[in-house]
């Protein structure tokens, strides 16, 4: 009985995106903006189920901020639907998302305040969402929440300039971690830190997911780190979905062409040292004004006429994966 339970909380749906536009209106004086909008996110539809781990990955500029800053509650979507547990997300309330949903950024130095103590930082969220103001619940809170992510008790005392690089980041996600969410949205955790932090963060990241039954959306352009970490992934180029499915057949066995470049480009994940490699030829179009049809076809080796006339749908290939991408139709 307490399996089917188990399985049954981590298929439910905890957050879903329908449909997902994200438009910026150009800065004054942005060279080739011609005064149009930044399209950031252009129709992106997924969802997590609680306990899940997924991957967004795709170069910078893709729009993956974009959307972790939509599923906190940061940014207003353009259109489209957010849902949390089936109900659609307010965003003029977001207050139950932001309770649901927490946010590790890249950088731990720039989210903490050098001026407080970590101890008053990781519980700020706990006096504002759960309303404990009590001081000896609030030092107990915290005290434990750091042993959680492999630190001491008595780091409570300490300001943020006292610890490491690596050691920010477990601050940053015991304060992640205060409020006991649902979902949290690591957007490039590890980037800023050393190798061997990085090893140590990515541990910690997949122990907390599976010892508290937490889904995980990792956002990263390192895909090595993305399919060590999740159980599914999801590739963005220019605010579209370009393949999407388990991280095993994605990144083993690709069918989109960008997805293929991205693997030939990290050298721990290229599939064959014999089979014709894809490189990406010059930057991504303009957000601003991006290609008709195919957002890809401009950087595609295999681009025929059609790709400029028609925007690829996400193909179903039945195994779960889809693909946006007319040439593997054929």
């Amino acid at each position: 009985m307490k399996e089917q339970d188990e399985g049954t909380q981590r298929t439910a749906k905890l957050i879903e995106v329908r449909d997902l536009v994200v438009h910026f209106p150009p800065p004054r004086f942005t060279p080739g903006s011609g005064r149009k909008s930044l399209r950031a996110v252009e129709g992106i539809s997924f969802s997590l189920g609680g306990g899940d781990a997924v991957g967004i990955v795709g170069e910078s500029g893709c729009g993956k901020s974009t959307i972790a800053r939509v599923l906190v509650g940061l940014q207003r979507p353009t259109s489209g639907e957010v849902f949390l547990r089936g109900a659609p997300v307010d965003f003029d309330r977001p207050q139950q998302l932001r309770r649901a949903v927490q946010l590790v950024f890249q950088d731990p130095t720039s989210s903490l305040n050098p001026r407080m103590r970590v101890g008053t930082q990781i519980t700020e969220p706990i006096r504002g969402h759960l309303g404990v103001k009590s001081r000896r619940e609030l030092k107990e809170a915290a005290e434990e929440l750091l042993v959680k992510v492999g630190l001491s008790p008595d780091d409570s005392r300490r300001y943020p300039h006292q610890f490491s690089g690596g050691q920010r980041q477990r601050i940053a996600l015991a304060r992640a971690l205060a409020i006991g969410p649902n979902l949290l949205v690591a957007d490039e955790p590890v980037a800023s830190l050393d190798v061997a932090a990085q090893a140590e963060i990515a541990e910690l990241l997949v122990g907390l997911h599976r010892e508290n039954n937490l889904a995980l959306l990792l956002i990263s352009h390192d895909l090595a780190g993305v399919s060590a970490l999740t159980e599914r992934v999801i590739v963005v180029y220019l605010g579209r979905v370009m393949e999407d499915g388990p991280s095993g057949q994605v990144l083993k066995q690709p069918e989109h062409p960008y997805t293929r470049a991205l693997l030939d480009a990290a050298p721990r994940l290229r599939r064959c040292q014999n089979e014709e490699r894809i490189l990406l030829q010059g930057d991504p179009p303009s957000p601003f004004e991006p290609p008709s049809g195919c957002v890809f076809r401009t950087r595609c080796p295999f681009a025929f006429d059609r790709c400029a006339a028609e925007v690829p749908g996400l193909f179903d290939f039945g195994d779960g994966r889809r693909t946006a991408c007319l040439l593997c139709r054929k």
